[in-house]
């Protein structure tokens, strides 16, 4: 991705003082090898996702756009910014020209805080429809999703253009090095606020509500069960109660990753919203157990996102503030580490969806036949 700090060269980049010449060893064509491989497996299952997305008409929803847009975002991660990474971890010497350094470090810069903003619009996105089902049931359109999508990309382009009206440029025809160098603290502290703490703040709070809501509409869903048995006078709010309930679930299961839930188990459960109370015991554990289902998929969402960013990032202000000075290889393991969550990105948001498996199963075997 790309440095912030005054005299910091992209965290793949630093100067050639800091370096010393490497030449290409057995374990430089491991470490080649490996983040080959990564970045062909990053560009192959987010193409898989947009692929499935959109030959797949079950799949056509509001929420799944937005999905697939994040797709579209970390394959460009991996089809523009981690193959000249790669060249230039390999090369230690830039040779493509002025030009491409400008597109490079934009196109870093730019997709790595789509990629970020992306997961904060999808959990918004999420938020809205459980907390607001009927409401945003019909504000939610292709129309709202791509305006969203807009935003997220002028508000990337705002964050990451800045560097390129006072990025130092050689006189002479020969560049050596694609850096970013300046001195401007502002920038460093605008730059990763609006890149990535706010975002992480934003998706903390938002994920944090989504499971105490989810937590809710299990509770409410028992207790709806025991007043239909009690009372015939209170079945309008037990209707009301279940049309709601219903949609939120139907939205979990199949839109929504995160809270996902068996299909047929849910289809049972709410076709006998009314009957009686035996087994109540029974239907409290499967509640207790999407509870915990919920949680721990939340867990791994935003712990790959944190585990993945905030090392980056910290080390961003750290640098900016002139406090450290890493190494070039803690430079380039962190940076990678960041461009490591275009590739877990679309296995968390699809595999726990039943129909992105039958899509990709659908998928796989249309390249068996050809």
């Amino acid at each position: 991705m790309y440095a912030w700090g005054p005299n910091i060269t992209n965290c793949t980049v630093p100067p050639a003082s800091s370096r010393q010449a490497i030449q290409f060893t057995d374990g430089m064509a491991v470490v080649v090898v490996v983040l080959s491989l990564l970045t062909f497996l990053t560009a192959l299952i987010n193409a898989a996702v947009i692929v499935a997305i959109c030959t797949t008409k079950k799949l056509h929803l509001p929420a799944n756009y937005l999905i697939c847009s994040l797709a579209v975002t970390d394959f460009l991660v991996a089809l523009l910014v981690m193959p000249i990474s790669i060249l230039y971890i390999t090369m230690e010497t830039w040779s493509l020209g002025q030009v491409v350094c400008e597109l490079w470090l934009s196109m870093d810069m730019t997709c790595c805080t789509c990629s970020i903003l992306h997961l904060c619009v999808i959990a918004l996105d999420r938020y809205w429809a459980i907390t607001k089902a009927i409401e945003y049931a019909r504000k939610r359109s292709a129309r709202r999703a791509a305006i969203m999508v807009g935003i997220v990309w002028v508000i990337s382009v705002l964050i990451s253009m800045p560097p390129l009206f006072w990025r130092q440029r050689p006189s002479s025809g020969s560049l050596q090095q694609c850096i970013i160098e300046h001195d401007h603290l502002g920038y460093t502290i605008y730059s990763t606020l609006g890149a990535f703490y706010i975002p992480m703040f934003i998706i903390l709070i938002l994920y944090y509500r989504i499971y105490n809501a989810a937590k809710t509409l299990y509770q409410k869903r028992g207790s709806s069960r025991h007043l239909s048995s009690r009372s015939m006078g209170s079945q309008n709010s037990v209707d009301h109660c279940r049309v709601s309930h219903t949609f939120c679930m139907s939205y979990l299961s199949n839109s929504d990753p995160m809270l996902a839930t068996d299909k047929l188990n849910t289809t049972i459960r709410i076709s006998s919203f009314e009957t009686d109370m035996d087994g109540q015991d029974e239907k409290n554990q499967i509640y207790t157990s999407r509870e915990r289902k919920a949680a721990r998929i939340l867990g791994l969402i935003l712990g790959a996102f944190i585990i993945c960013w905030l090392p980056f990032f910290s080390k961003e202000v750290l640098v900016g503030l002139q406090m450290v000075q890493p190494s070039p290889l803690i430079s380039d393991f962190l940076t990678w580490l960041g461009y490591i969550n275009s590739l877990i990105n679309p296995l968390l948001y699809t595999s726990f969806n039943d129909d992105f498996k039958m899509a990709f199963k659908k998928l796989l075997k249309i390249k068996e036949h050809t």
